[in-house]
This record gives C-alpha cells, structure tokens and sequence, in this order.
C-alpha cells in the first residue's frame, strides 16, 4: 500500500522526488500505527472471546445436558460405565429392558457395545445410546415414577408373596376336565404400574386361560364399541346374590350384570353386533390391552369347556326364551364364541398389562396405545368392584375396596386405579370359586399399603404409602446431601439434583449444603447450588448464621465475592414448607 501510494503521489503531485519521500514516509508512520492498534483490538478481542468460551466451558460443567447428567448418576464418579451396570441400575427403576418404548435405547446400546472391547461406555457413547430415550429415563431415574422407591416396594411384595405361597388349602376346578390337570402347586403374581415399572414372582410365564376373568374385559370392549347405555338395554348392573351360573334374571328379564355367566353370554352377542370375525377381532383388542405381550388360545380348553357346558347351553336357552339377546342373534354361535373368549391364553406378566391399562384410562403403559376409552374404563371398574368375585364381591369390597375379577383358572386380576394392575395365580380355589393364594395375597397387600378406596380419609389409622418416598429416606438425604457438600463432591450432589432432591433441606441444626460449602471453601460446590439448584443464598441456621457469615469466618475469599453477588440480587419472599418444595421442584425443572 506505501509503495502504491508513493508512485501514485509521485506522479500526481508532480513534485520533487525528497518532497514525494517524505510525504510517504509520513503516510506510511500513519498506517503502522493504525495497523498496530488494529491488531492489538483483535489480541484483546481474541481474549475476551477465549474468556467467555471458558465462561461457558465452566457454566456447561455446572448445567450439563440431561445426558451427562443420567451418565453421573449412574457412573458413580468413573469414566466409563460398564454395560450391565446400566441395565441393573435401569431394572432398579421398575423398567424393563425390553420394554417398547426402550427399544431404540436398547437397540443402539447392541451396536455400540460391538465397538468396545471392554463392554463398558464413556460418556460420548453413552449419551449416543440414551438420548433417543431421554425422557422416561430421567423420569425413571428422578424417581417420578408412581411408584418412586421400587425396590423397596417389591421387597415387601416378596413377603406377602412367600406369606401366601405357604398356603395350602382349596381344589383345583375339575368341572372343566381341562382345568384339573393343572398342578396345585403352581402360584405366581406380576404387576405392571402406569409408568410401566415391572415385577414378578413366581410362575408367572405359564400359559393359563383367562375363564371368568376376560369377563370384565369384554365388557368393556362392548362399551367401547357401543356406548354404555345401549349394552344396559340388555345386561343389569346390580350384584345378583346368588351363584354365577344361576338360571335367574332380575325383575326386567334381564341378567343382573356382565360378571356372571348369563351376562357374559348376552354380552358376547353384543360383541358380534358389526363383526364379521369377531373372534380374531377381540382376540387383536386383548393383545392391545396386553401391550403385545402373549395372548394365546388352548383349543383342548376351549373343546373341553364346550363338551362340559350343558349348564351354560341351559342358560342360553333361557336367555332364549326371554328374548335377552339383540334380534337376529344365533344363539348356538354365540356360545361357542363365549367357550372361546374363556379359553384365550395369558400368563402373569401379560395380564398385568392388561390389568395396567385399565389402570391407566384406556391407555397401555408400555406401548402408549389408547384401547379403551374413559367411560368404558370407568363403567368396568366399577362393575368389577361390586360384581367381581363372585358371591365373595361383598366381602372383598369390604377388606380389599378394590376392583377385581376372579376365574376357575386360578387367576384374579386386580386393578389399583392411577397406579397398577395385579395378575395374581394359582389354581387351588376355596367353596366360592376364587383363589385361596390370591385371595391371600390381595388382603395382605391391602393390610400393608394404603390402596383401598378409604384408606385415604382424614384421621383415619395411616399404612405405608409407596406412591411417596419414607420417613427414613428423607433422613438419610439430608446427610448424604450434606456429607457431598462437606467433601465438595459435585458429582454427587448432581445425582441428588436429578433424582429431585430437595436441595435446600437442613439438618437439626438449620444448616445447608450451602452453609457447609461455604464453610468448607468449596466454590464449585456453591456454584452448582446458587447457579444450577436456585437455592436460597441468605438461610440462617439456628445461631442466626448465613453461608455469608461462614464464608468470612473461615477466610474463603473466593466464595465470599460469589455469594456477594447473589446477595445483592436476592429479595426474599415468604413462603410455606409447600411452595419451598414446588419451587425447589421447579428449580430443578428448569435445571433439567
């Protein structure tokens, strides 16, 4: 540019060549010094943009993604997680690791782990195989699932279970010849909650047919289909007092309701309405309810119930005469297709799914697919807490206060409403035709745990509620959490963050982690708190004392200059114990 400039001025100005120099010479003074000023611009510039990169280097450490955050937690402060400590940490939660809606997690997990040599992930693979699947993992490892402390339910579900195992009175059905050669001691329980937490005990994978208990099921597909108020045109709702396979209908001709054989047979003629193959239909809708779970059929059940059925041919005959049936019903096919729906196949575990999503609203917990709509749902549940189980529905409505189904086979699907669904099994049944184990089972569960529709009213005797964490587990958070910030473990109190923590609990004293970090100089654990967590920067222990006040007194500078400033942006609002807990829930919300 100088030397352009000189010849440019040169021959322009027409001057002397010495006038020519000096001017450029001059010009040239001028543009070094402009160009030195430039350039350092840019060195400060340059500074200032690595100083807001490590800025917010550090600011991700503190924020990381829902990724890192799930890879701490279960990492427990190493660099690596090896496979199988992620799949039982996953178990740990009530998930599954086929569960549907894991299945890319899952699927990407087989491929990474065939690029390892050592079967365990880093923090990049690891956030390459969950991230698909981030958020029912975070909801399963913050615990806000229903059941938030799953282990520690299922360790109480596994005594009530060996308490009833022990048990060994009743008879196999033999009315159905197909249903006696089943071994008495066979007994197994699974249950499936609304989030789609998981646990068996037992024989809970053998095949067994559903009998009475797909019942409660087709009614509610007939509701499904056709509206409450058409299917009470032909089928009662009142418990009718008497055994389930009486030839008797109530004061309008019609069966008392769709729990007892006569109803269900009118009830399954209603299914035929619209359906050309019914059958291959309902059997479709039973595997929906099952989240694809098994659903078979047993042929020599199904050949066995039908040799053995005069009783029931009786009541359709009955049902006959008194025009009980829609017009134009064929009442032999009808009763073929009744044998048939009995003799559908479950096992424990696909049962209580089916059991879940009525649970659930309709809505299957492991697939997510909507099967049934509200008001059928509603309908069934209530049917099966007043007609249920048979001539025993007063009594277990009494002990239990929960909606049930019993059948010949052993089986009593039970139903928590906005928690879980049971399948509980064992073909030894007492003189009313239900489950002696089961019938167990139920009543202890019920004794242990607040389920029944009343247990929850004011001043009433309280049980264990496992819908909330315990007493115990509170005390030990607080020591945890406090023990992470005496140590300065970031890590640590990161895991409590994701798992809802209640980041500004205290101890006897009134003191905080923020009080003990302060104490204790540890800047980044402060950091984490005030910045990621929100927590009150000004809590006063019982001396009246601030993290401020321990900042000072030991001499940490560093942390003094931080809580300082959010000091001065801090105002104080007053507040309950409730809302301390919802804003520390929105906090981490927001976290997250």
């Amino acid at each position: 540019l100088c030397v352009y400039l000189f010849f440019q001025c040169f021959i322009c100005l027409d001057v002397s060549f010495i006038s020519v120099f000096s001017f450029s010479l001059s010009l040239s003074l001028s543009l070094f010094w402009l160009s030195a000023y430039f350039a350092f611009f840019s060195v400060c510039l340059l500074d200032s943009l690595c100083i807001c990169s490590h800025h917010r280097r550090r600011k991700a450490g503190i924020l990381p993604s829902l990724e890192d955050l799930l890879f701490y937690t279960i990492a427990d402060g190493q660099e690596k997680i090896p496979a199988h400590k992620f799949t039982t940490a996953l178990k740990a939660t009530g998930l599954r690791t086929g569960d549907p809606r894991l299945k890319e997690c899952m699927e990407m997990l087989k491929v990474t782990l065939k690029t390892t040599s050592d079967g365990a992930l880093d923090r990049h693979l690891f956030k390459k195989c969950v991230q698909s699947n981030i958020v029912l993992l975070t909801q399963a490892f913050r615990k806000k699932f229903v059941i938030p402390d799953f282990q520690s339910f299922t360790s109480h579900i596994d005594q009530i279970y060996e308490s009833a195992k022990s048990l060994s009175g009743g008879q196999v059905a033999d009315y159905i010849p197909q249903l006696a050669k089943f071994s008495p001691n066979l007994w197994g329980v699974a249950l499936c909650t609304v989030d789609g937490q998981r646990y068996t005990a037992g024989d809970t994978k053998v095949p067994f047919c559903l009998q009475s208990c797909v019942k409660p099921l087709k009614y509610a597909v007939a509701v499904h289909d056709h509206g409450t108020e058409y299917v009470h045109r032909f089928i009662g709702k009142e418990p009718s007092g008497l055994r389930f396979n009486k030839l008797f209908l109530n004061e309008d001709d019609k069966p008392h309701n769709p729990m007892v054989n006569a109803g269900a047979i009118v009830c399954t003629s209603l299914l035929k309405v619209n359906h050309i193959l019914i059958f291959t239909s309902f059997f479709d809708k039973m595997g929906n309810l099952a989240g694809n779970e098994y659903v078979g059929f047993s042929n020599a059940t199904f050949q066995s119930e039908r040799l053995s059925g005069d009783r029931n041919f009786a009541i359709g005959y009955y049902l006959k005469e008194k025009k009980c049936f829609p017009e134009g019903t064929d009442m032999i096919s009808i009763l073929d297709l009744y044998f048939q729906l009995c003799s559908i196949e479950v096992t424990c575990e696909s049962a209580s799914v089916m059991a879940a999503t009525l649970a659930n609203g309709g809505f299957c917990p492991i697939t997510g697919e909507r099967v049934l709509n509200p008001e059928a749902v509603r309908d069934t549940l209530s049917l099966m807490h007043s007609c249920g189980m048979y001539d025993f529905s007063g009594q277990f409505a009494f002990h239990v206060g929960l909606p049930a189904k019993s059948g010949v086979s052993g089986g009593i699907l039970l139903v928590v409403p906005n928690v879980m669904g049971i399948m509980c099994w064992s073909p030894p049944l007492d003189k009313l035709g239900n489950s002696v184990r089961g019938i167990q089972f139920c009543t202890d569960l019920l004794q242990l745990f607040n389920f029944h529709n009343y247990d929850n009213l004011r001043h009433f005797a309280k049980k264990l509620d496992p819908r909330r964490e315990g007493g115990d587990q509170r005390v030990k958070s607080v020591i945890n959490l406090l023990f992470a910030a005496y140590t300065g473990d970031v890590s640590a109190l990161r895991r409590f963050a994701l798992s809802s923590m209640d980041m500004e609990q205290r101890d006897y004293d009134s003191r905080t982690a923020l009080h003990v970090a302060a104490a204790e100089g540890h800047t980044e654990v402060v950091r984490f708190l005030l910045e990621a967590c929100k927590v009150n920067p000004v809590p006063r222990d019982r001396w009246g004392n601030t993290p401020m006040d321990e900042a000072i007194h030991f001499g940490h500078h560093d942390v003094v200059t931080i809580l300082q400033d959010y000091h001065n942006a801090y105002s104080p609002k007053e507040t309950t114990a409730d809302s301390d807990k919802e804003t520390a829930e929105k906090n981490l919300d927001g976290m997250l």
